[in-house]
């Protein structure tokens, strides 16, 4: 009875940490290289195309499946367990050749072992139940495991410990699986072979152990490899990685490890984003901003004293935490989060646009560029055409466009999914940013814009009125060379478009 219990916990657990491998695998790679749709499609095809490799290769295995099945476990453990911490490693030191290659490989490697540990718990258990049946529970359990596992991971193991320190926990788990299954079916092991998966298992045991006390130390040594300056806050909320540094004067976000703003030029993005709307738009008692919680633009914005009411609305509450705490983001921002014609909503942009029945005079949506699934719906065709309802007949539209140089296709298939909005006039304008280079913005509204009204009578470090009319003029490198599709949320084109042009340029920065 006993050794039947310890087969049923053994197939749920197995089958629980399988899954949340994969589940981390797919989450470090869209972290790294973006297109989260892709990097889960592909590790969920490969895992179960290796998985039918393994339960293939398994009915070679036809005798001492007890011995096979620890060893299995052992393996799974181990490469399961380091897989999100070799990831890591593999990021800073190959190409995209290089990562891709590795994470392949585990994928396939998890799968493998994963196939292989079904078909030796099915035969193991065929003494306590007939094949059917015996069949039947071992694939229920192990669903039933993996069930849990889609669940934990979203809600609590993301949130709460992050990919790296999850995958060695998991693996750890994994290992003491293995000891369980040693300490109760170890009289049926010879004892030299015993021994060594006894030795076996420690080993890898006291390694993650290891990387578990020495996690931050890791983390911190590898953010300190990515990023140039001190690191003077981290931390991975449930919608992203927020990191700030600081070095000398030059104070810097990155969310996702992409760089949001730093205080040597962000006035010359925030003032670029703001003014020419500002004084393009007839009325702008009302303005919302989407994006934005570090409060930058809203200082941009409160420079005009008939704005009457800010709405900030940004999905990470994380971000407005630190815009108001951090004593250098709030002296940069002015402390515009807590004046009292601001108010903040940590939503998601397009959840708030969606409920709101609020009109306004100007949206401005500062929104993080399109790198994977989930932002590219926020330059959607459909977005736009919910910020389209929820303006008044004479209000604009301000976006951030990415670079019309390095992603010139991005920038123009946003501006042709403005169109497809519904917006019957759009005007796109880019300014030089020395942090982030060339970069785009596209105004819009449903009256005709005239680039030569925009002028500029607040105070400001970058625009005046003659540097602002020279924003909206475009060298014929920088045009459009091709008819682009807009971008929608059946068809994510603008993802495809944005993700060739910036894997192509850091290849270039490899050689």
């Amino acid at each position: 009875m006993r050794e039947k219990a310890v087969l049923i916990v053994t197939i749920f657990i197995a089958g629980l940490c399988s899954i949340i491998y994969e589940l981390l695998i797919s989450t470090t790679s869209s972290y790294f290289l973006g297109d989260s749709i892709r990097q889960f499609s592909v590790t969920i095809g490969l895992y179960m195309a290796a998985m039918g490799v393994g339960s293939y290769l398994s009915r070679l295995f036809d005798h001492k499946l007890l011995w096979r099945f620890i060893e299995t476990e052992i393996l799974l453990g181990f490469v399961g367990g380091i897989s999100v911490p070799l990831l890591y490693v593999a990021f800073i030191h190959t190409g995209f050749a290089g990562f891709n290659s590795i994470m392949i490989g585990l994928i396939l490697l998890i799968g493998l072992l994963t196939g292989l540990e079904v078909p030796f718990l099915t035969q193991l258990m065929k003494e306590h139940y007939p094949l059917g049946v015996n069949l039947s529970n071992v694939l229920s359990l192990d669903y039933l495991g993996a069930l849990i596992a889609t669940l934990l991971f979203p809600f609590f193991l993301l949130p709460w410990f992050g990919v790296f320190v999850s995958s060695v926990v998991f693996g750890s788990i994994n290992i003491f699986l293995a000891f369980i299954n040693l300490w109760h079916f170890g009289p049926h092991i010879p004892t030299l072979r015993k021994r060594i998966y006894w030795a076996a298992s420690g080993a890898v045991f006291f390694l993650f152990v290891g990387l578990l006390a020495g996690s931050n130390l890791l983390l911190t040594e590898w953010n300190d490899r990515l990023y140039k300056d001190r690191i003077i806050f981290v931390k991975t909320t449930p919608y992203q990685t927020l990191v700030l540094t600081e070095g000398g004067d030059d104070l810097r976000l990155y969310i996702d490890r992409v760089i949001q703003f730093s205080s040597v030029d962000e006035y010359r993005y925030h003032e670029t984003l703001v003014h020419p709307a500002m004084s393009l738009a007839p009325y702008r008692q009302q303005v919302l901003i989407l994006g934005g919680g570090e409060g930058l633009a809203a200082r941009e914005a409160l420079k005009y004293s008939d704005v009457e009411a800010i709405t900030i609305v940004d999905i990470d509450p994380e971000v407005f935490r630190i815009a108001r705490e951090t004593p250098q983001l709030s002296t940069l921002n002015g402390g515009s989060l807590d004046h009292p014609k601001v108010k903040l909503a940590p939503e998601d942009a397009f959840v708030f646009l969606k409920n709101t029945a609020q009109l306004y005079d100007l949206i401005i949506a500062d929104l993080p560029d399109p790198s994977n699934d989930g932002l590219s719906r926020l330059y959607s065709s459909e977005f736009f055409k919910l910020i389209r309802s929820r303006l008044t007949p004479n209000g604009v539209f301000v976006t951030q466009a990415t670079s019309p140089f390095h992603t010139r296709d991005a920038f123009w298939c946003i501006e042709a999914s403005i169109r497809d909005g519904g917006f019957s006039h759009t005007l796109p304008y880019h300014a030089y940013v020395p942090s982030f280079g060339d970069w785009g913005f596209i105004a819009s509204a449903n009256f005709p814009l005239d680039a030569r009204q925009a002028n500029i009578n607040v105070p400001s470090k970058f625009l005046n009125p003659a540097t602002l009319q020279k924003l909206f003029l475009f060298e014929p490198d920088l045009l459009p060379t091709d008819s682009l599709r807009p971008n929608s949320l059946d068809r994510p084109t603008l993802l495809e478009y944005y993700l060739e042009a910036w894997q192509r340029w850091s290849r270039e920065e490899l050689k």
